[in-house]
């Protein structure tokens, strides 16, 4: 015989039905109906995360503001104006970036941004150019590689 999942069923004697309160003194859930006597949990709710008046815990925890999100890629943003430290036909990589000492470290990718003037003919390779940025490099005479 094959066991279909229509035919699963609680073991015996493991399920009780509902509590029936407020059924009369005999049931032993008649007259309080198992809220004891008096006080705020015997006449009505509280509200989820109601602490009895005191600051709630979702409102003392400083707030995280905004949206991170965990998939954002950062870059090492590098404005044209300081492409002007290499030579005429050099090649402009990260790594030559880091050489220069235009970024400190390769920890992310390398943006070039357009702020500035480019005054050499360079082939740069970068991982992102602005629009600006390539118009102004080609405007020298030089060119842009995606990598």
């Amino acid at each position: 015989m094959t066991l279909k999942i229509n035919d699963l069923r609680p073991a015996p004697g493991s399920t009780h039905g509902p509590k029936r309160v407020g059924r009369g003194r005999s049931s032993g859930h008649g007259k309080t109906s198992g809220r004891g006597q008096k006080g705020q949990k015997a006449r009505d709710k509280t509200r989820i995360g109601f602490e009895g008046g005191q600051m709630p815990l979702q409102r003392r925890v400083p707030k995280l503001r905004g949206f991170k999100s965990r998939d954002k890629k950062e870059y090492h943003l590098v404005n044209v104006e300081k492409l002007n430290v290499f030579s005429d036909g050099d090649l402009v990589t990260p790594e030559a970036l880091v050489e220069k000492g235009v970024i400190r470290k390769l920890k992310h990718e390398v943006k070039i941004l357009g702020r500035g003037e480019l005054e050499r003919r360079l082939t740069v390779r970068a991982h992102a150019v602005t629009r600006g940025a390539a118009a102004k490099i080609e405007g020298a005479g030089g060119s842009v590689e995606v990598v």
